[in-house]
């Protein structure tokens, strides 16, 4: 053994044979958009898996060889279900048969922005309930630097057995990119950070068998802030070129196509783009939590939260380019039909997180507006805990939906939307994705936003 190898206990020896041989279970706690993928992930590199999630529904579903998630396959689940390499659960007594819990709960912001850390206390008290030796527990939830050490450490501390000795704790950030064929979970390099020695190197080669690289760091701290850098820096940038957008708009200059110029420069610059406004479960929140952690240490992040508020108004000033459009024809909101293209927050996806158009369809129904939408990737709309929006249905999109609309308001840019249709047969379009850009008839209709 070096100088600078962690001391090792047969408890953790136990532990790292179980992994190297892949005897080791993989418990995964929160089987949404991150869970899921992971638990994927982990059977393919030959691991048999648990699945944790409060929601009885969607373990029912699992069992059933369903899938909830577009890009992860019901045959594949079946299978998974069928050989045993998976099972899922709702039963959080469970959590003592696995050798390594993965946490994958969301961390939503309150009401006041302030980090809501209920889902992370409330699974880590569950697992602290039949934590015993022998066990690697993973935070993978976004969170503030420190979470892992100041929260989820002194819960199972509680249970008088001691990390690094008995049980082992680590944080790795999700870095789940839904929709993407080009980075599923598994291809995706994992920073890993542990409480400890110890519990870094069994998180370390936990994850070397199921992701194409492993990236350990330092500290748990370090793997935290690493996440929270990463989606603040796109948080920022594209804050930029939203304020950008609403200038250059009103002078008459086209972002789009500023962007498309200007990165055609070979170094120094990285293309971002405006939208309707920030979605997802990562971007509009991971800048929140760090300007949470400065207030908390007297500091401030004014650039951080400027970027925030920038983002945040973007819905406000699409319904503005919704009035103004809807004035040239002689038009008020109130009364008028607005039927809305895509409520997924990107492109050819199936997730509605934190939508944007929530919050526009929201704006426009306190306005007056008769809305309604089309997205082909989700059929009813979901209740959100933050809008008050009616539980639409996606209307087929015909000729005859588009033509009956005052305004077509394209929101999400999905590759099934043939742009050319849209255009011919809509009254008025509000574009805020580009989307039609290389559409050549029908221009004078077309609204940038």
């Amino acid at each position: 053994m070096t100088p600078n190898s962690p001391q090792k206990s047969t408890v953790s020896e136990n532990l790292q044979n179980a992994i190297n041989d892949k005897t080791a279970k993989i418990g995964v706690v929160g089987l949404g958009y991150v869970g899921l993928p992971l638990v994927q992930a982990f059977i393919r590199a030959g691991f048999r898996t648990i699945g944790f999630d409060v929601d009885a529904e969607k373990v029912q579903l699992l069992r059933a060889g369903k899938s909830y998630i577009k890009h992860i396959d019901a045959g594949w689940i079946k299978t998974c279900v069928e050989d045993g390499t998976f099972a899922p659960t709702a039963d959080m007594q469970q959590l003592g048969q696995a050798d390594a819990i993965l946490i994958c709960v969301p961390t939503p912001l309150n009401d006041s922005r302030d980090p809501d850390l209920s889902y992370i206390e409330s699974t880590t008290r569950f697992i602290a309930k039949t934590l015993r030796p022998g066990q690697l527990v993973v935070l993978e939830s976004t969170t503030y630097p420190g979470t892992t050490r100041d929260v989820v450490l002194p819960i199972l501390n509680e249970t008088g057995l001691k990390v690094g000795k008995d049980f082992f704790l680590g944080f790795s950030p999700e870095r789940e990119d839904p929709g993407n064929p080009d980075f599923s979970a598994s291809r995706i390099p994992k920073v890993v950070g542990g409480i400890d020695p110890i519990s870094l190197a069994l998180a370390n080669s936990l994850y070397a068998f199921a992701v194409v690289k492993t990236v350990p760091v330092s500290n748990c701290e370090i793997a935290e802030a690493c996440k929270i850098l990463e989606n603040t820096y796109r948080s920022v940038n594209i804050a930029m070129v939203n304020e950008l957008k609403v200038l250059f708009q009103h002078i008459g200059i086209d972002i789009w196509e500023v962007i498309d110029a200007a990165r055609t420069k070979p170094f120094g610059f990285q293309a971002f783009y405006p939208g309707p406004g920030l979605g997802g479960h990562c971007i509009p929140i991971d800048p929140f939590y760090l300007s949470w952690l400065a207030r908390k240490h007297e500091r401030s992040t004014r650039f951080i939260e400027l970027a925030g508020e920038i983002n945040t108004s973007m819905p406000e000033y699409v319904v503005s380019r919704v009035a103004e459009a809807l004035n040239d024809v002689g038009k008020p909101v109130r009364g008028s039909k607005i039927g809305m293209l895509g409520v997924a927050y990107k492109k050819d996806v199936d997730d509605p997180r934190k939508s944007p158009s929530f919050k526009l369809l929201e704006l426009l129904l306190a306005r007056g507006a008769v809305v309604s939408y089309n997205d082909p990737h989700i059929p009813v709309l979901p209740s959100m805990r933050h809008y008050h929006v009616p539980r639409l249905a996606s209307e087929p999109l015909t000729a005859e939906y588009l033509a009956s609309q005052d305004c077509v308001l394209i929101a999400t840019d999905h590759s099934a939307y043939d742009w050319q249709f849209v255009v011919k047969y809509a009254r008025m379009i509000i574009d805020t994705r580009n989307a039609t850009k290389n559409v050549t008839e029908g221009r004078d209709k077309i609204y940038k936003a």
